[in-house]
């Protein structure tokens, strides 16, 4: 009998590590496919090291897992976040140009495959606004198609979704700019709808800098530091708000 389970120790031994290297390289391919992202406007770049999954450092694996999803406005508050939960929770950050696509959901489930993740925190919605990229009509279905991803790869994840922040004219930073900001506009409310249907809270950032040009950078797009001060507060909050739910559901 001793044998026996000597040969089953050995047999689990070998197959974890056979199975490391495949785990590993899941993770790079994940890696991979959000470094790849790419972003042919000039307007819209990474604002920061660039299209990139970035893993936390996990020195204590009891504590929860946040991943924060954004576009380059994301750059602006994930370090305060980060900082904001030290301690509480590990912080995974993807910074991605994806809209809402195929190919987006194709990444999405990679990147959630890192998990699992106790609160997904997302913003994404700058790279959209070009005609082409969102063909009419279908901004609604790629959303819920990208909120059933997460549903069927991380069911017990907490979703917060943040609506896409405004957009100035770069050379009169008093006015919206003309081009994107109606569509930004369309686009964050018929994300608030469907978010409303999955039951899912809104962190609004549009209208926590609609009346705040005087934060915004001189390309009308990107901010600076003390607007991304005032994501980050609202951001770390809502995170903190579904880790503390987490933590006492009863209280619920």
């Amino acid at each position: 009998m001793k044998g026996h389970k000597s040969m089953r120790n050995i047999h689990t031994l070998l197959a974890a590590l056979l199975l490391a290297p495949l785990a590993a390289l899941h993770a790079a391919d994940a890696v991979s496919k959000a470094a790849k992202a790419k972003e042919t406007d000039s307007r819209l770049h990474a604002d920061g090291p660039g299209w990139r999954l970035e893993k936390a450092k996990i020195t204590d694996p009891q504590l929860p897992r946040v991943l924060l999803i954004g576009d380059s406005i994301l750059g602006s508050y994930a370090g305060g976040v980060r900082q904001g939960v030290k301690g509480k929770a590990n912080v995974d950050v993807w910074v991605t140009p994806f809209c809402q696509s195929e190919k987006f959901n194709q990444a999405l489930a990679e990147v959630l495959a890192q998990g699992p993740y106790d609160v997904l925190h997302m913003n994404i919605g700058l790279h959209g606004w070009q005609p082409g990229r969102i063909k009419p009509g279908t901004y609604e279905p790629l959303t819920r198609a990208f909120l059933d991803v997460i549903r069927k790869e991380s069911p017990k994840t907490k979703v917060i979704w943040a609506s896409s922040t405004p957009t100035f004219n770069s050379k009169n930073l008093q006015e919206f700019n003309g081009q994107i900001n109606p569509t930004i506009i369309e686009h964050n409310k018929m994300a608030a709808k469907i978010m409303v249907e999955y039951g899912i809270p809104v962190n609004d950032f549009y209208s926590l800098l609609v009346d705040r040009s005087d934060l915004v950078r001189k390309d009308g797009i990107h901010w600076t530091a003390p607007a991304g001060k005032v994501l980050t507060e609202v951001t770390l909050k809502s995170i903190l708000t579904e880790l503390e739910k987490a933590k006492n559901p009863a209280g619920r």
